[in-house]
């Protein structure tokens, strides 16, 4: 069977060949082929055309050509050579359409993985390697852009040999990459290391002769307006890359600038949801501790309003705190501590010699007083202090020791606030104290200023606080400085159960059921512990209830009797002083005075020459007058003794062993003797 090379009807066994490259109608053939020479059509068989069209589908060449296939054919060579152009011309076309529909299913599977693969890394990966693959070239990379530096980063490489090439680091202004990138466009270099149209980089040139680059192109990964990246492909030999290669490769860096664009909100997206992640975690946290420092804040806050102590103050914070915590008084004596080892103490801190608050401590508290916040302690010392404080009155301090876990600043706020609250207990103690004082003053003065029997009001008044008035039969006397009145008198009320202390025209009394030596010892003892100041103390003589007002007028007449002495740090009971008492007011001048002029010239020898005439006189007197029972007294010769003597007759005249000249010297040089003991 043969077909005709012409023009012919649809219906009948014919067909002709175009030679343009493009499938068209009968209708639209050229005219049909004619030899030279010939004006017939030609004739070609079945088989022949077939022939053909194997030939162009053929992966190779026609190996014989179209003459060889068509050697059987009665055909002329210049239809031939015609139809042997066509051929390769209409094969061209088909291999550029296999090959641009290999280029799309790489294409689509590119763009299939994009949306199927959530692995950034793995993604660039593979695109990288279909680029390679489908330009075949020897190497291909992508470059991205690091921030802030603007440096272009190798990041994944195919066709590599050597690990040089991958993180290398492209400064700005250098290498082709760079030149992409600043141009927004596509490069492409023949002979890369010898075109001068490219600012070179040593490292980046070593890095690029090691992998025997000779030509390469680059195209530039944008996303928007901004170029994230920069995809090169690379061969070791002399290439010249086409147009199409060029926007084969576009297409791929537009996939990889998804890819890095997805990377990139990815890697903002973990660090938002780092950061939302800890700043929920912050939240919570401050949360908590606003909860806690809230439930901390109204047990406290609860604690006042019951009337509760610093103790319980102590307790709560060491509980919240986990760690111990310590409260002072104004004189830093520990009130309280978390521990339960102040309240077994209850002694002032030690600095050195000196109660009170040590060095750290007071520096720390100063601060704290100015600041209202928690203070570290310094000078070797460890832990917070916050100053307790109403109006400009210190009223103590708070001590935090340090714990395993450093304080929040709601840990600290917490401390602070309680130091307000031991501020506000401490004032309502005080209040609740001065009350009392003011009560028991009152009831003191009552007692004391009745001259008769006492009233009953008085007795149902002691008994409503627990005091049984027929049973203090000592009064005692307490002589101190003003400024530590107050702390004495607030002392004095916890001597002893039952006892009664107030302050009744000037001076501190209390009034205890003790035997007047071991009263004046057991108050004297209690307010030196707590005062630490000179103390003069004097007990009057024991009582019933009704001589109680004289009685304290008594030790009273005696503390100041001693005071004019120069005694005012001792204890003493007005019995042994009751015959001075007797002859004497308590004026420090007639004292003075009535030394001065009885025994005024033995003194005055005395102190100018070191002897001791006043104490042998005293041993004369208490001899009975007799110089062998004074030496022997005093353990001298019985002829020092008459030396001494007729001393003592020279100053002060024949008559001074008279015997009211003698009652007068013994006086004087008695209270002489009890002025110089201090």
């Amino acid at each position: 069977m043969c077909v005709r090379l012409g023009t012919g009807t649809p219906d009948r066994a014919e067909a002709t060949l175009p030679l343009t490259g493009t499938v068209r109608t009968t209708d639209s053939f050229p005219g049909p082929l004619t030899g030279r020479g010939t004006e017939h059509p030609q004739r070609m068989s079945v088989d022949g055309v077939l022939a053909l069209l194997r030939s162009i589908r053929a992966d190779t060449g026609p190996g014989r050509g179209v003459a060889g296939l068509l050697a059987h054919e009665d055909l002329p060579s210049d239809v031939l050579a015609t139809l042997e152009d066509e051929v390769l011309r209409v094969r061209g076309t088909v291999t550029r359409m296999a090959r641009r529909e290999h280029e799309l299913s790489a294409l689509f599977s590119s763009a299939r993985e994009l949306a199927e693969e959530r692995e950034p890394a793995l993604l660039l990966r593979r695109l990288v390697q279909r680029a390679h693959d489908l330009l075949g070239t020897d190497v291909a990379y992508v470059a991205s852009f690091e921030q802030p530096s603007g440096v272009l980063v190798i990041h994944e490489a195919v066709g590599s040999v050597t690990p040089e090439l991958m993180g290398v680091r492209v400064p700005p202004g250098k290498g082709l990459a760079m030149k992409v990138a600043q141009s927004r466009a596509a490069c492409r270099s023949t002979r890369y290391m010898q075109d001068h149209g490219i600012e070179h980089d040593d490292e980046v040139d070593a890095v690029i002769d090691g992998e025997g680059i000779v030509s390469m192109v680059g195209v530039p990964m944008l996303a928007g307006d901004d170029v994230v990246g920069v995809l090169v492909a690379a061969n070791r030999s002399v290439r010249t890359f086409s147009t199409e290669e060029i926007a084969l490769l576009s297409a791929f860096a537009d996939h990889a600038s998804v890819v890095l664009q997805t990377a990139r909100l990815l890697d903002e997206a973990v660090v938002s949801a780092a950061a939302a992640e800890q700043a929920c975690a912050e939240l919570t946290r401050q949360t908590s501790a606003m909860e806690r420092t809230a439930a901390v804040h109204s047990e406290l806050t609860a604690a006042v309003l019951r009337g509760g102590s610093a103790q319980e103050v102590a307790d709560i914070l060491g509980g919240v705190l986990r760690r111990r915590i310590t409260i002072l008084d104004r004189r830093g004596t520990p009130l309280a501590d978390s521990g339960g080892r102040a309240a077994a103490a209850a002694e002032p801190l030690e600095d050195g010699e000196r109660t009170g608050f040590p060095a750290a401590i007071r520096a720390a508290l100063r601060e704290s007083r100015r600041t209202g916040q928690c203070v570290p302690l310094r000078e070797g010392a460890s832990g917070l202090a916050v100053a307790v404080v109403a109006g400009e009155s210190l009223m103590g301090a708070i001590l935090v020791d340090d714990g395993e876990i450093a304080l929040t600043p709601a840990d600290r706020r917490t401390v602070e606030r309680a130091s307000q609250i031991v501020a506000l207990l401490t004032l309502r103690q005080e209040a609740v104290a001065d009350a009392e004082e003011r009560v028991r003053g009152e009831l003191v003065s009552d007692l004391l200023g009745a001259r008769s029997v006492y009233r009953h009001e008085l007795l149902l008044r002691a008994r409503s606080r627990g005091i049984r008035i027929d049973e203090l039969r000592t009064p005692v006397v307490v002589i101190v400085d003003p400024e530590h009145r107050r702390a004495a008198l607030r002392a004095a009320h916890d001597i002893v159960p039952g006892g009664l202390a107030g302050e009744h025209e000037g001076t501190v009394v209390v009034l205890l059921s003790e035997a007047p030596g071991s009263a004046a010892d057991l108050v004297r003892t209690r307010l030196a512990a707590t005062l630490g100041c000179p103390l003069l103390v004097v007990a009057g003589p024991a009582g019933t209830p009704e001589s109680l007002a004289d009685r304290f007028d008594l030790a009273r007449r005696c503390a100041r009797l001693l005071g004019a002495l120069g005694r005012t740090d001792t204890v003493a009971t007005t019995d042994g002083y009751a015959p001075y008492l007797a002859l004497f007011g308590s004026g420090r001048e007639d004292l003075g005075a009535f030394i001065s002029q009885t025994l005024g010239p033995v003194i005055d020898w005395d102190a100018e020459r070191g002897t001791d005439l006043v104490a042998t006189l005293l041993g004369f007197v208490e001899a009975n007058a007799s110089p062998t029972r004074t030496a022997r007294n005093l353990g001298l010769h019985t002829n020092t003794v008459l030396q001494r003597l007729d001393r003592i007759t020279t100053l002060l005249g024949e008559s001074w062993r008279d015997a009211e000249p003698l009652f007068r010297i013994s006086i004087a040089a008695r209270l002489h003797q009890l002025a110089a003991v201090v």
